[in-house]
């Protein structure tokens, strides 16, 4: 999948990905995500899967943008600054 995610990239196109924190995860080990758009929602559910888990790929990040909804959604853009 890596390669072919790397193959789509140097094409120039814009690539996202809505919904899978397993791919997510692998193409961050891998160093192909260039952008992270993160809603953060007002609620507390209690328990869930973590996007970025305590193991695994590590990626610095740098906020680029974050704008908040009328119904109390942040919505945070990242950059990645390059790193694992």
């Amino acid at each position: 999948m890596p390669a072919a995610v790397a193959a789509l990239k140097s094409s120039g196109q814009t690539l996202v990905i809505l919904g899978s924190g397993e791919l997510v995860r692998s193409l961050m080990a891998d160093g192909l995500i260039d952008e992270y758009v993160l809603p953060i929602h007002p609620l507390t559910l209690g328990a869930g899967r973590r996007l970025f888990p305590d193991a695994g790929a590590r990626c610095a990040l740098e906020l680029t943008g974050a704008l908040t909804t009328t119904t109390g959604v942040i919505i945070t853009t990242y950059r990645a600054r390059g790193g694992r």
